[in-house]
């Protein structure tokens, strides 16, 4: 690890970037199965519409409106599987648009965050809480996480190159055996720096100064 009082002192393996694909997070929406029932009808089976990057993850067919205090959302995709607690997951020009001050959190730290309501062709649901502006985050499968030094929990720079290049900090690594290696961006952040789905950004391990990434 880079020492404080030495910023010039860096380990050559912390600055050896770490390429890593990205994943431009659209607004979604996870339900709970009772929340399926209120929103489709009792016992309704939520349809596969397409697998996504990461295993055992998929976007349904469904749809859902999402209603904020000065606006709504509509078509907002559902992902499965089904959770234990109801999530929506929003960029800040949607917190903007439906009037609400989503905190931004890690995905399933819901803990006072936002209520909103969401309607869907049979009823309603006002959740109390669930509703935040994902961090960005890298997911990364364990045998890349020993390949490359780093922990669940870990946060770490991420350098986007090009004519709008930014190095984005404090980015949390997931580490899981069921996860594949790809950083996770919502719209926002991704227009801002004009990355696209399937680019490539450099992850680095190192967690003191900077100055080595802007060379």
């Amino acid at each position: 690890m880079l020492k404080e009082d030495s910023p010039t002192q860096v380990n050559p393996e912390e600055i050896t970037p770490i390429p890593v694909t990205v994943g431009i997070s659209a607004r979604h929406v996870h339900l709970t199965r009772e929340d399926v029932d209120t929103l489709f009808g009792p016992g309704y089976e939520l349809k596969k519409f397409k697998e996504l990057s990461q295993p055992d993850q998929y976007a349904c067919e469904e749809t859902v409106t999402v209603v904020g205090p000065k606006g709504v959302i509509e078509k907002v995709r559902i992902l499965g599987p089904e959770r234990k607690q109801s999530q929506v997951e929003l960029s800040i020009s949607d917190c903007f648009k439906l009037g609400i001050k989503a905190p931004l959190r890690d995905s399933g730290d819901l803990s006072g965050s936002s209520s909103v309501t969401l309607v869907g062709p049979v009823g309603s649901v006002t959740i109390k809480e669930g509703a935040i502006i994902a961090a960005r985050h890298i997911h990364m499968h364990t045998s890349d996480a020993e390949k490359y030094g780093l922990e669940d929990r870990d946060r770490i720079y991420v350098r986007a190159k090009g004519p709008r290049g930014i190095i984005f900090g404090d980015v949390l690594v997931r580490v899981s055996d069921k996860y594949k290696l790809e950083m996770h961006v919502d719209t926002d952040e991704g227009n801002a720096v004009g990355l696209r789905n399937g680019d490539t950004v450099y992850a680095y391990k190192i967690h003191g100064h900077i100055s080595e990434l802007v060379k």
